[in-house]
């Protein structure tokens, strides 16, 4: 079963944190995503760009609209998302629970039911 792990943030969490602790918090990162692609749990892990990167598209009779996002009127974003492939929900919040971030920030669970694998080239 797949499931898409998201942890959020804000840019008052990210600035809070000390310069000098970033690169051991990246280190604790990597080796997370080090051991589960090595187990085969973790199928991708991406950092996701900040607030003000984010557009929100819409279309209205055939128009698209383009505007700042996120979509969320909130000051958390989604910093980074990650997809485990695991035997089971008890495996994957085991594995969530385990990203660096949860002790900082809260890290969302979500089952993945439908796939639509890309088409073989």
């Amino acid at each position: 079963m797949k499931y898409l792990v998201t942890i959020y943030g804000s840019k008052e969490t990210w600035e809070s944190i000390p310069a000098e602790e970033w690169p051991a918090a990246i280190a604790a990162q990597e080796a997370f995503n080090r051991k589960y692609f090595d187990s085969g749990e973790l199928v991708g892990a991406y950092g996701s760009g900040t607030e003000a990167d984010a557009k929100v598209i819409r279309v209205r009779d055939g128009v698209p609209a383009v505007t700042d996002g996120p979509y969320l009127e909130t000051k958390e974003f989604m910093g980074s998302f990650y997809i485990l492939d695991v035997a089971d929900e008890a495996r994957a919040v085991e594995i969530a629970a385990d990203l660096p971030w949860a002790s900082h920030e809260a890290v969302e669970l979500v089952p993945l039911p439908h796939e639509s694998p890309a088409p073989q080239r």
